[in-house]
């Protein structure tokens, strides 16, 4: 069966999370990905938690392991001329080239798109950074959580009365690669029709001010500026993470939202609570947000007495959207994402095996499939050069004991 992606090339300088998705993705439905980096600086994600087996070390990176599974790996040394030579023939071996490095590094190696193109007029790059290769906030170099911090989400989530927390993790890293990952399919189809090529510049920021689309408009209209609001939700009532029963020793949590009037009479009900089901005066989500606080603590004083997972079976089973708050743990056991094999292990050339995340999509005529582990450093340096660029062997020694492939 084939892939949709299959006959792609794609040469990878992206690194940590917002650009190695990009090519995981395409990787994932066939396409050809060569990931270049070097062991002379470490990207971020070689050196980010969790580790293989507990043990920190850049080979051991689950995170990096994930976003890189499926591509070919070599190292090349991008501060030295025959480096940069090396990396413009694999530019001109790709369909696709993206890059994630601090807007300008690419121009100061000859291999920015301009560069590129005179060589290859029907390429297709694309650049992903925080805020754009132009414009007065170009340079500003940093990682998702600075991403979301511009982009609002850090000042939106938390309790009213406390400083924000932001959002888990760099959550533009996660925003950006969808957005990129859209485009680049729309640039090949143009390519396909037309036969030209384009520049993609993708601002992360941007990708994440577009989730805000209407609390941005509501403020170009109505000047409204969103304010935290902790767990709870600004249309539906109740809505909220509620404690249940410890577990090992650890605080569990269960999230519940009645997203209408009857699925609050519901919720009441099976909180063994009639009298709330029945009170009129809480008909409408806005008359119950003028009672929040309590309506909260009777929803907590029901689920400290229960595990989580019950909670979460009995109101699922009443059409109201709960469930556990999930740790690491759940994530692994969650049967919805056995049943979809989300998670996938594979053959790894240092530990025996490994688990990373499946394809992030199903399709039913070219299904994505997860090739190979990440590459360790340098994995596929000859290949590469000999198979793939057609370098005779005496060049691949000169360029290996030269210090370029490193």
């Amino acid at each position: 069966m084939s892939q949709a992606l299959e006959g792609l090339r794609v040469l990878d300088f992206t690194w940590v999370v917002a650009g190695p998705v990009i090519g995981r993705a395409l990787a994932d439905f066939g396409a050809t990905v060569i990931r270049v980096e070097t062991s002379k600086r470490i990207e971020t994600a070689r050196h980010m938690v969790p580790f293989q087996n507990g043990k920190p070390g850049p080979e051991n990176s689950a995170l990096y392991s994930t976003c890189n599974a499926g591509k070919l790996g070599i190292t090349v040394d991008l501060q030295t001329e025959a480096g940069q030579a090396l990396a413009r023939d694999l530019a001109r071996w790709a369909d696709v080239v993206i890059e994630s490095y601090a807007p300008g590094q690419m121009q100061r190696w000859k291999l920015d798109y301009d560069s590129l193109v005179v060589d290859h007029p029907d390429l297709i790059m694309l650049s992903t950074s925080i805020m754009g290769q132009t414009g007065p906030s170009s340079r500003l170099a940093g990682y998702g959580n600075v991403g979301a911090a511009l982009s609002g989400f850090q000042d939106i989530v938390g309790w009213p009365d406390r400083p924000p927390l932001g959002p888990f993790g760099p959550y533009t890293d996660y925003i950006g690669p969808r957005f990129s990952l859209v485009t680049l399919l729309a640039a090949l189809d143009h390519r396909r029709r037309t036969g030209q090529g384009c520049y993609i510049d993708v601002a992360q920021v941007e990708a994440g001010v577009y989730l805000q689309a209407p609390e941005m408009a509501d403020y170009a209209a109505q000047g409204t500026v969103v304010h935290r609001v902790g767990n709870r939700d600004r249309a539906f009532v109740p809505h909220g993470v509620y404690p249940c029963l410890p577990e090992d020793g650890k605080e569990r949590f269960v999230a519940i939202v009645a997203r209408s009037d009857d699925e609050w009479q519901q919720l009441a009900r099976a909180m063994g609570r009639p009298d709330l089901a029945d009170d009129v005066a809480l008909g409408t989500a806005e008359a119950r947000r003028a009672c929040e606080d309590e309506l909260e603590r009777a929803i907590a004083k029901w689920t400290a007495n229960q595990h989580p997972q019950d909670v979460e079976r009995r109101l699922q089973a009443l059409g109201i959207p709960a469930h556990v708050s999930a740790s690491s743990r759940d994530f692994c056991q969650d049967p919805q994402l056995a049943h979809r094999r989300h998670l996938v292990t594979l053959e790894h050339p240092l530990h025996g095996a490994t688990t990373v995340e499946g394809p992030r999509y199903l399709l039913s005529e070219t299904p994505g499939v997860v090739a190979r582990a990440a590459p360790t450093f340098g994995q596929d340096n000859e290949y590469v050069l000999r198979e793939i660029l057609g370098y005779s062997a005496e060049r691949y020694v000169e360029l290996r004991d030269a210090g370029v492939l490193v």
